[in-house]
Parts: C-alpha cells; sequence; structure tokens
C-alpha cells in the first residue's frame, strides 16, 4: 500500500517543466526567496467520494492511502503532515506547529484545534531588541536558538486523532517512515530553496550534511534522500506515543541543540516541552452573502481579519465587476487594508491580551469602516478602528513579516468529514537546528520585536508561555442549509489571509471552480504600492487601478492554497472538485 509510484512524482515534474535528471541552476542567494515555477492551466480535480489536496504529490499519496484503508479525514491529513515534514521540510514539520478545522459529518459540528508554538519559560519581551533598546533586523533574528518555540503539532495531531480518528494510530506513521527509510526525490522547489539558502545552512552541521554534498551544493533535483534520523524517531513516535517527543530523548536531543546553537544561542527547558498544551477552540464564524464561513480564532488573526474584510465587501456587487475589473480588485484590497489595520493592532494570544473578536467583525462597526473607502481613489494607510469591546488600554500596531513559508492540507472523506489544517515552522527551514530528522521552528520571530511603540503596548509582544500570532487562515465554508460547500486554506506568512479572502470570493462571487479560483492573481496593498501577479488580469485591470491612483508593482505573490469544493446535485448526491496551488508543486487527488 505504501509503495512509492515514481509515476506520481514524474507527472509533478512534467508540471514544472523539469525532467528528474535535470539539475537546475541554482538562483543567486535570496534569504527568503520561494518562487517556483507556476504550473499554467492545471485542471480541477474530481472525485465521488473524497479528496486530498497538499503541497507535493508524495504528501498526498499517502492520504489518499490512508482514504483507501478506510481512515477519516483526520487519519488522511496526520499522514500527509508526517510526509511534508519530510520532502517539504522548508515549509511545516514536528518541529513547529498547526491549526486545523475539523467538520464532523455526524454531529454536524465544526471544532478547531490550536497546535500553535508557545514562548519559553526563559522568554522575556526584549529578547528582540539590540543592546541600545533598537528591534533587530528580522535577518539577524530569524536563525538559531533565540527564535524556537516550543513545537505544538505532534500533540495537536494526538489530541486530533483520539477525537476523530478511526485507523489505529501507528498505521498513519507508515508511509513516511517507508520513505525516510527507502529515500525520495528530491523536488525542485526543495533543491531551489537550499539552493538559495546554502549560506545560512552552512553555519548548521546537521542541516548541511543531510542536504549538501561536499563541495556545499543541494544534492540534485531527483536524487534520492534518505533520512534515517526522521524514520527512527517516527518509529518511536508511532510505538510510544507523542510523550517520547515531548519527555523523552528528541526533547533532550533539541533543548541541548537550542542551548548549543552556533547562531543565537537560548534557553529552552525539559519542561517547556512537558508542559505544551494543544488547545481545543470554538471556530470564529459569520455570514458573507448567504454562506457561513468559519476560520481560526486568537490567537490566529485569519478568521476576524477574513470575515470583516468579506463583511465590508458585501455591501458591493461583486459578481457583476467580474474577476478582472479593476474596480473590483480596488474594492477588495481596500477592504483587506482596512481589516488589516484592526488585525495588527488587537489580534494576539487570547491568554494574555483580551481580543475583541466578535467586535472586530460587528456589522455595524463594519458600517462605519467601510464608509472609510473612496470608490474611485487608493487610500493611504488606515490606522485602527475601536470596535466593540475593546480594551481603552492604548495599543501600538505590529504589522509582522510576509514570510511565505508554512503548509496547507485539504481533505473530504467518504463519511463527509472534513479537514483544513495550516502548519508551519515559519521562515523557510524555520530555524535551521536539525534534531532527530526534524527541523526546529523560528516562530518566536512572529512575535513583536519592540514590546512598546511611542509608549503604547503591542498586543502581540513576547511573554513566556505566549503563543505568537499567526495568519494561518484553515477556512470552511457552508451553505445556507448548512451542508458543507468549500473548504481551502493557504502558505504565504501575513498574506496567507489576502490569499484566502481573494479565492473565497472567487468561488463563491464569480463562480469559479478551486483549481481556477486559486490561479487568479495574488495582490495585497503594501507601503509601497499594489502588488499583483503580473499576467492577463493586471494587464486588463492596470490602467483603472493606476486612475485610481494605485502604484502598481507587478511582482508575484507566492502563496500554496489547497482547496475541496462540494457539489450537489439536484437528488443531493455530492461530489467534490480540487484544487492546489500552480505556484508550488501540490495536486489535489479525488477518488
Amino acid at each position: 500500500m505504501h509503495r512509492i509510484r515514481s509515476a506520481v512524482f514524474m507527472l509533478f515534474l512534467t508540471f514544472l517543466g523539469v525532467s528528474a535528471a535535470a539539475q537546475p541552476r541554482s538562483a543567486s542567494p535570496k534569504a527568503f526567496s520561494e518562487e517556483s515555477p507556476i504550473r499554467a492551466d492545471m485542471l480541477v480535480a474530481e472525485g465521488r467520494h473524497d479528496m486530498v489536496a497538499a503541497a507535493n504529490p508524495l504528501a498526498v499519496e499517502a492520504g489518499r492511502d490512508m482514504l483507501v484503508a478506510g481512515g477519516t479525514a483526520v487519519d488522511a491529513a496526520i499522514a500527509t503532515q508526517l510526509v511534508l515534514g519530510l520532502v517539504e521540510p522548508q515549509s511545516s514539520g514536528l518541529g513547529g506547529g498547526a491549526f486545523m478545522l475539523a467538520y464532523d459529518a455526524k454531529t454536524k459540528e465544526s471544532q478547531s484545534y490550536d497546535g500553535r508554538e508557545t514562548a519559553p519559560a526563559s522568554a522575556t519581551e526584549t529578547m528582540f531588541l539590540t543592546k541600545d533598546g533598537k528591534p533587530l533586523d528580522f535577518i539577524d533574528a530569524y536563525v538559531g536558538g533565540r527564535s524556537v518555540g516550543v513545537p505544538g503539532m505532534l500533540r495537536m495531531m494526538a489530541m486530533a486523532h483520539k477525537a476523530h480518528g478511526k485507523l489505529p494510530w501507528d498505521v498513519l506513521f507508515q508511509p513516511a517512515i517507508h520513505l525516510a527509510e527507502n529515500g525520495f526525490p528530491i523536488s525542485p522547489r526543495l533543491y531551489m530553496m537550499l539552493g538559495n539558502l546554502k549560506t545560512v545552512a552552512s553555519r548548521f552541521s546537521d542541516m548541511h550534511t543531510h542536504y549538501y554534498d561536499g563541495a556545499g551544493n543541494p544534492f540534485p533535483v531527483g536524487s534520492k534522500l534518505q533520512d534515517s534520523d526522521y524514520a527512527h524517531l517516527l518509529k518511536d513516535i508511532a510505538r510510544h506515543g507523542p510523550e517520547v517527543f515531548y519527555s523523552g530523548k528528541f526533547a533532550r536531543h533539541a533543548v541541548r541543540a537550542i542551548a548549543k546553537s552556533p547562531v543565537s544561542p537560548a534557553v529552552m527547558t525539559l519542561a517547556d516541552f512537558a508542559g505544551y498544551k494543544p488547545v481545543v477552540r470554538k471556530p470564529v464564524c459569520a455570514l458573507y452573502r448567504s454562506y457561513k464561513i468559519c476560520s481560526m480564532g486568537p490567537p490566529s488573526s485569519g478568521a476576524t481579519t477574513m470575515l470583516a474584510t468579506l463583511k465590508i465587501l458585501e455591501r458591493y456587487d461583486l459578481a457583476a465587476l467580474g474577476p478582472q475589473s479593476a474596480q473590483a480588485i480596488h474594492l477588495i484590497s481596500e477592504a483587506m487594508n482596512l481589516a488589516y489595520a484592526d488585525r495588527d493592532t488587537y489580534l494576539a494570544d487570547p491568554a494574555f491580551i483580551a481580543v475583541p473578536v466578535d467586535g472586530l467583525i460587528d456589522s455595524h462597526y463594519l458600517d462605519e469602516r467601510a464608509k472609510l473607502i473612496d470608490l474611485g481613489k487608493a487610500s493611504g494607510p488606515f490606522t485602527a478602528g475601536v470596535p466593540p469591546g475593546a480594551s481603552t488600554a492604548t495599543r501600538a500596531a505590529d504589522v509582522g513579516s510576509p514570510m511565505p513559508s508554512t503548509s496547507n492540507i485539504s481533505v473530504v472523506d467518504k463519511y463527509g468529514n472534513v479537514v483544513e489544517w495550516t502548519g508551519t515552522v515559519q521562515a523557510p527551514f524555520g530555524s535551521f537546528l536539525r534534531v532527530d530528522g526534524v527541523l526546529l521552528n523560528n516562530e518566536l520571530t512572529d512575535f513583536a520585536f519592540a514590546p512598546q511603540k511611542n509608549g503604547a503596548a503591542v498586543a502581540n509582544r513576547v511573554a513566556p508561555g505566549k503563543r505568537p500570532r499567526s495568519s494561518m487562515t484553515p477556512t470552511l465554508v457552508f451553505d445556507s442549509g448548512g451542508h458543507f460547500t468549500l473548504g481551502m486554506g493557504s502558505a504565504g506568512g501575513s498574506r496567507i489571509i489576502s490569499h484566502v479572502i481573494k479565492s473565497l470570493i472567487a468561488v463563491i462571487d464569480w463562480h469559479l471552480d478551486p483549481q481556477a479560483a486559486i490561479q487568479q492573481p495574488n495582490f495585497f496593498k503594501t507601503q509601497d504600492g499594489l502588488q499583483i501577479d503580473p499576467g492577463p488580469v493586471l494587464d486588463a485591470a492596470r490602467s483603472g487601478l493606476e486612475a485610481r491612483g494605485h502604484t502598481i508593482i507587478a511582482e508575484g505573490n507566492n502563496s500554496g492554497m489547497t482547496a475541496i469544493q462540494a457539489v450537489y446535485d439536484s437528488k443531493g448526491n455530492v461530489h467534490y472538485l480540487g484544487g492546489a496551488d500552480p505556484r508550488r508543486e501540490g495536486i489535489a487527488v479525488g477518488n
């Protein structure tokens, strides 16, 4: 069942226009680039019974194996993630964290699971300041021991499996163990990322030895990479459960690696590991048009920012404007900009900060916010409003980093259960500390580096035990009858939310299938202008956008979306459409 199907790998190489024997030239070092060849005109996947979509075909195959064996969507998502941590280590893995939304077809209920990393007890709110009190440059903060948070993904996996799993725990690990022991072919994207970051990687011996040859170059595309360390760790976890990770050998090795990091050594203790707890949270939901849309609440900023944007846009007929309309792009980008201003000011870990969740998506409040949009003119940066329930304490904005890493998984099983799962190690390859086959995250850099600005406290400042604010936006959509109709999520750092908003509008308002929706250009308003993917849509809308005062930055916004749509016929029978982002290497496969 778990035999590698080389045809799957060859298929996605064909999509990328790269032969298995080819060795693309290494790009000039760009510390945070994730630019990949864009596959054009990918076809929407179809399935009558189930669907898996993820960022790598080998991970999708692992999820499919679980579904074929009778597993649930959660079973499939776990197996998929375990393989992603091996074949796409730059984006997610057991050394990081995740958020998951799970829909249970029997109970008709959705739950969200918080496996976000936490700051160790040694963390201080000044840990990312220089000696003279200024915030570190991101390039100086993002690697090494100081940036590592306590990983949360594995305990979240175990909690979700206990609640929603069907297959035995150890079965879920077999595809990843098989690939780690027998080797997997290095993908073009992994090769490219290793090439872009080889100077950074050279400072970390465990990572450099594993991914690079004696000359310091990444192993070429298509060559097989084995990982006995990862295989041994997975066998231990499969046999004994997550405690071997949090209280056993792995925790000891991680604590030592963080303390002895060649860059920014820091203190994390065995108590930090042992004390980690995932959290079950109620999803944050609101109506858009006739659809109920649910996503991840704090410490994610995804739900409130996405829902506020959509509720502002409800007053406009986006369907009539169409996907190539300058006016539609103008309105969407302005609404996003309003919602992001509130996000930057109010969102943080709710265990430490009172987040006005209901107020941020309150219709009357958003009526007032919407009045700030000029239909014919681009606005400057918006400032945060004062939503109902907001603390009277003055807070300063913290924008956050647009790191393009992270990975999303979409699954629906034959029972009708659905999972949207977004996992991350933060920046590509996380902290670059590799422990027992696992790359430790650099998630603490998602905190604000400066705890105060102009005398005002920043909500997302560092504190021991605190979870850094996230933009991960795993999303479920239900029709007016309560039936599941759409699930999606994305990679892309702080721009994840904008990618999901764009794709939701493309499906709901413009009636595109999920693959076509994902392939619509990404766009995001920065301080320098409106950054938008180059192509036919920009060509059609450019003059209209410039006439409205937008400075156009024709540059790709790297994302990594996956999506599944449920389509019902007149008799209530369902079939599924799936999509994966052409900007990366993912596929969607249905049965």
